[in-house]
């Protein structure tokens, strides 16, 4: 692949307007912007839990499987971005949706059902993977905001919704791998 960018500023975006891959214009706080704004974060948080698990890798070997099922989103992420900057086109299919799905529903064995509610916390590393579990929630908010107002495709939706799930899996086992206790809710005192 060439490059792809020769500058990296353009000025074309001063005024408020940002193109899209169909060559349209549209405001930069446009509900597709924020879409794909907030799933770029959701990018850079996951590619901080990545880092961190690999850095614990040594120490607890049960992260491998962690890295090689977390690592390939961070790819379906940009290429959903894709999606949101080029409406017609289409990169990721149900099977994505499907390899999601394999991984909650094995780890999810591991980790056994949830009988409390449980904080983010108990280690940088739980808590990183709750952050990127809260900032796919809030870009899949972002994603149905804009479906609203513009069809999106239901193979797109469906993958950031069990995104969120997959990561909030992955908080539980991650806490289970390195024996760290979860930090259960406690209710407040009852007046």
């Amino acid at each position: 692949m060439g490059y792809r960018l020769t500058k990296i500023y353009t000025r074309t975006g001063d005024a408020g307007q940002t193109g899209l891959g169909d060559g349209r214009r549209v405001p930069k706080d446009h509900p597709r912007i924020e879409a794909i704004g907030e799933l770029d974060l959701l990018n850079s948080q996951l590619g901080l839990l990545l880092a961190a698990l690999a850095e614990e890798e040594a120490m607890w070997p049960g992260m491998s499987e962690l890295l090689d099922v977390l690592g390939p989103c961070q790819h379906r992420l940009f290429d959903l971005g894709g999606e949101l900057a080029m409406p017609a086109y289409q990169a990721l299919d149900q099977a994505e949706v499907q390899r999601l799905e394999t991984a909650i529903d094995g780890w999810n064995e591991e980790v056994g059902p949830l009988e409390n509610f449980i904080l983010p916390g108990g280690s940088a590393l739980v808590a990183q993977a709750h952050v990127c579990r809260s900032q796919a929630r809030s870009a899949e908010r972002r994603c149905q905001e804009l479906n609203a107002l513009e069809p999106l495709g239901a193979v797109a939706l469906a993958y950031i919704n069990r995104l969120s799930d997959l990561l909030f899996v992955a908080a539980r086992l991650i806490a289970r791998r390195t024996q760290i206790n979860e930090v259960l809710w406690q209710a407040a005192p009852k007046p």
